[in-house]
């Protein structure tokens, strides 16, 4: 890299780092976080457990945050200082590399500023139309997500897999956690539409398959969601596998029905019904809560007037491999010409482009 390129990096970092220092407010932050220390030393404080813990929760998040503002900080004023000094060119170089890549994680923490961004999240992969094709499609994706929760020591745990007959899987849910998980993933909400020579065609033709992806919040104990018992209809069954001596010999997986909703939720992985249970109603809690959520959306629209919304139902990214190697997301045009390394998880760039496209558009 040109010594002329460092430099207009090294300025474009330090503009970046600026706006970012006017989102985040380091001082209000500073504040804050003395006003919760303050609330701990009251001698009251630990009689409220759940608001100690959720003091607790946001003062680790307040540390964390300063600590990476003020390293960074620190970081780029040393930069500063080497950005002129012709033997230290390559150092920068590769310093500026790594205080980018600092740079953009700060960044998304301060667009992850929703109510339940910091939660963990329940994400489902269904199936589209398209037989085995979309099934192999789903399990794919599904190994995406699995991968990259574990790159970033994400807790992955698979709550109910429904494979098909043939290969792939019809549906899978899995609860992925760790702190933002939610707010990372809410983005890959949509359909993922997959282009490629089909390995179960004969013929070698170009399929393209499509698979729905849903992204719902863990909820904590501080969202307060009402579920009435006359309003469930609980059912048992064996659950599904692919046989051996794993296979449940008795009714443990759980379904629950939501009547008043319609919505079902169902899981079979825990080997005992009293957890597939618990775990069942967990997610039917984070449903309930997307539901009213969107219904609270739908009545503030009514007054903004009518907006162009991605939602469910509507392709947001393809995955191209045959004829040419591409994957492109449909809202924020962020494009990737290597494939493979996004289905192995390489889903960093897209998310950052996500939260990025949609913080500009909520501030306008």
């Amino acid at each position: 890299m040109a010594k002329v390129d460092l430099k207009k990096s090294f300025e474009e970092l330090k503009e970046r780092f600026e706006n970012l220092k006017e989102a985040l407010k380091p001082e209000k932050l500073r504040e804050k976080l003395k006003e919760l220390e303050s609330q701990m030393e009251n001698s009251n404080f630990w009689r409220n457990r759940e608001r100690s813990k959720e003091v607790l929760r946001e003062r680790k998040d307040l540390e964390q945050t300063l600590k990476s503002f003020e390293g960074l900080q620190k970081r780029i004023k040393d930069l500063e200082e080497s950005i002129n000094e012709p033997e230290l060119q390559e150092l920068v170089e590769e310093e500026l590399k790594e205080v980018e890549k600092l740079l953009k994680e700060l960044e998304i923490r301060t667009f992850l500023t929703g109510e339940v961004d910091k939660n963990s999240a329940y994400l489902t992969v269904q199936a589209g139309a398209g037989g085995t094709e979309a099934c192999d499609w789903a399990q794919m994706l599904l190994r995406m997500y699995m991968r990259w929760a574990e790159s970033k020591n994400f807790k992955v745990e698979v709550i109910d897999l429904t494979p098909d007959e043939r290969a792939g899987i019809k549906s899978a849910t899995l609860l992925i956690e760790g702190d933002y998980a939610y707010g990372y993933l809410k983005g890959e909400q949509g359909v993922h539409r997959l282009v490629r020579i089909s390995p179960f065609d004969a013929n070698a033709r170009r399929h393209t398959s499509f698979a729905s992806v849903s992204v719902l919040p863990k909820l904590d104990e501080s969202i307060k969601v009402e579920i009435r018992e006359e309003d469930l209809k609980i059912e048992t069954f064996r659950a599904s596998g692919a046989g051996g001596q794993y296979v449940n010999k008795t009714d443990t997986a759980v379904r629950i029905t939501h009547i008043p909703t319609g919505i079902v939720v169902s899981c079979q992985q825990e080997r005992s019904q009293y957890q597939n249970k618990r775990k069942a109603l967990e997610l039917l809690k984070a449903k309930l809560y997307q539901l009213e959520r969107k219904k609270l959306e739908e009545e503030k629209k009514k007054y903004e007037g009518e907006k162009k919304e991605i939602g469910w139902g509507n392709q947001i990214r393809s995955y191209i491999l045959e004829p040419y190697k591409l994957v492109k997301d449909l809202r924020t045009q962020h494009e990737s010409y290597e494939p493979e390394k996004v289905l192995e998880g390489d889903l960093d760039d897209f998310i950052y482009s996500y939260l990025r496209w949609l913080n500009t558009k909520e501030s306008k």
